[in-house]
Parts: C-alpha cells; structure tokens; sequence
C-alpha cells in the first residue's frame, strides 16, 4: 500500500514493497487503442452524457442499488478491512478522487464488475473473494478502479439501454441482421475495455506475475501448485498459431457471444503491454494527463486505434491473420497456398527444390 492510503486507513495488510502513484493520470494512458478512440469519440459528442443521463430513470439503476445495498455486504473499515483498504489505495494510486462503493455478492462463481451511470458501483463475488490471494486480489480491485476512471460504467450502461432498445423493434425487417451488428460491435468494445482494465490492474498492483496467476485461477480455479504461468502463456501462444483456416472461423464463432476476452489471450496481451515501452513509459512518470483530454482529437484517436488492430494482424499467428496481412502484402506465395487449401494455410509452402509430391527412388 502507498504510504498516504496506508496512514488513512490504519490497515497493516501492505505489501513488503514500495508502489509508484500516478497523479493525474488520463485513462487513455492505459486504454486498449479501440477502446480509448471510441471513448474519446463519445466525450467528444456534445451533451451525450446529459442526455442518457436524462433517460436514466428508464434504467433499473436505482433498483440495483438498493439490492445490492439490501441483499450484498457493504465494503468499509468494519467489513472486508482487507477490501477496502485495497479499494483505498487502488484509487491513491490512480488519483481516483471519489471512491466508488464496492459490495462483496454471494455467488460461488468467480467475477467482478463496475456498473452505474450516476456513479459506479464494484461489485466481487465470494467466489473471487475465496480464490484468489492478496495481490492477485489487488490487482482485480485496481482493474474495477481502472473501469471507473475510464467512464466505462457509464458508457457500458448506456450502450446496453441502447441495445435493449434495438430488440424491442426486432419486428422490423431485417432487424435482426442490424440488432447482431450492433451486438457484436458492442461485444468487440466489452473484450477491448477488459483489456484496457486488466492494465490498470497492472498499474495498481505492479506485480504482473500476480496479475497473471489471477487469471490462470480464473481459468483453473483454486490449485495454483499444478499450474504454471509460463505454460499458462504457452497455451496462448498455441491458441494463436495453431491450426488451419477452419481453427480461425472456429475462434471467431467462439468469441463472438463473449463479453471478455479468453483468459490465455488476456494474459499474453498483459505480459506485452507488461514489457512496451509505453508502460514502461508510465512507470518512469511520463503519461498524458486528465487536463489534457479535452484536447485529444477523435481523428488521431481512430487513426491509433486503426494502426492497433493492424500491428495485430501483422503480428498474430493466426492462419486468417496471415492470410490477411499476405492479401495486403500481395506476397508471391499466397496463390500457391489457395490451390494447396486448408494445408496451405497451416504448413509453410515446399521450399524450392523439396521433392515433396514426387516419389523418392
């Protein structure tokens, strides 16, 4: 724990190290690239938040609250100590000035989120709360921060109220091919802003280590003496690469209904933010700040957000991937790769002179 939020909170549950802080820090700092142009692109829409806001009465918020509020335990210095003060510090950390209210729920499965439109509300399951440790812990807490600082409870709940109110004209022709767009668009923004969250995380606990057995518990539960980090990032490497074309649509059917990404492909995504140099960037006190951000432009946002998913493309394994950058690279070996079929796509092309094909006397 820093030492401000520790002298504030008088809990002696520190970690045996010293943390950085991060004052004045924008969220952009850490935001995915599609996740931070489509948020500057909805701060940037004049009145946007008055209005939704104004329609907030439609949304059940005030009813959510009062449940977890009735039905939830409250976090403070009297209940979860061990939560509050990491909610304390997690917001020290990241200068979160008002600390959002956060309620441990009874369900055995393991999940957190941060929702509201007035103000955001941390919600943990036991379930989280039972199976991972203290720093792994942290780092969940600092990724529930990092959805605050983002504005993401706020933009989440209106997209969703939006989404809700395509199905309600599903009757219209062709509606549902325009309800599945928006979906899936709604559900590729979800996965980036779990992305971006997962680096707060990292910012706050400043242990990746501990942030990536948080999601190999995730994925494995609670028996951390058989699992291995670096296996668990293998597994995301072999995710990746592996397979042919028919993997590739196969992935992208699996991903589509999801709201996060996998749990391999978050923790590899963390271990290389983990080692840029934009995080090392942060880490070294150089990071955009709040008061800057009304000076960010949407142009340059979207262009950053393009340039991301194109360094993806180029720089993933994945068989349709390759496919994509050879089409746009016009390479010379991609036609004989077509004729060779789904083969083509999941071995490299005979090197010249191979006699494969021919049989060996």
């Amino acid at each position: 724990m820093s030492d401000d939020a520790h002298q504030r909170t008088g809990h002696e549950r520190a970690p045996g190290r010293r943390r950085r802080r991060f004052p004045e820090i924008s969220s952009r700092a850490y935001e995915h690239p599609a996740d931070r142009s489509a948020l500057v692109a909805l701060r940037k829409l004049s009145g946007f938040d008055t209005v939704f806001k104004a329609l907030s009465g439609l949304l059940p918020e005030r009813s959510l609250r009062l449940l977890f509020l009735s039905d939830s335990v409250r976090v403070s210095e009297r209940q979860f100590a061990h939560l509050h003060s990491m909610l304390l510090d997690a917001c020290y950390i990241l200068d979160l000035e008002k600390v959002p209210p956060m309620y441990v729920t009874q369900d055995p499965q393991p999940n957190a989120m941060c929702i509201g439109m007035d103000e955001p509300i941390i919600v943990v399951t036991t379930g989280l709360v039972e199976l991972l440790d203290e720093e792994e812990m942290r780092a969940v807490v600092g990724h529930e921060v990092g959805h605050a600082l983002s504005g993401h409870s706020v933009y989440r709940t209106i997209l969703l109220f939006l989404t809700s109110l395509a199905l309600k004209v599903a009757w219209i022709p062709l509606g549902n091919l325009a309800i599945m767009a928006i979906v899936t668009a709604l559900r590729e923004w979800f996965r980036k802003s779990e992305l971006s969250a997962d680096r707060a995380g990292l910012l706050v606990g400043q242990d990746v280590r501990a942030s990536m057995r948080g999601l190999m518990k995730i994925a494995g539960g609670n028996h951390l003496h058989e699992m291995n980090v670096d296996a668990f990032l293998e597994q995301a490497e072999e995710y990746d690469s592996g397979g042919d074309l028919r993997d590739s649509v196969l992935k992208i059917l699996n991903m589509l209904p999801r709201s996060h990404p996998f749990t391999t492909v978050r923790a590899a995504e963390l271990k290389k933010w983990a080692e840029s140099r934009d995080h090392q960037r942060i880490m070294d006190g150089h990071y955009p700040r709040r008061g800057e951000d009304k000076d960010t432009s949407v142009t340059d946002s979207l262009r950053e957000s393009a340039a991301g998913y194109a360094d993806d493309v180029k720089s993933s394994k994945d068989p349709l991937m390759k496919l994509v950058t050879d089409l746009a690279g016009g390479a010379g070996e991609l036609g004989d790769r077509v004729r060779r079929g789904f083969d083509g796509f999941r071995s490299p092309p005979p090197a010249k002179g191979d006699a494969s094909g021919t049989d060996e006397k």
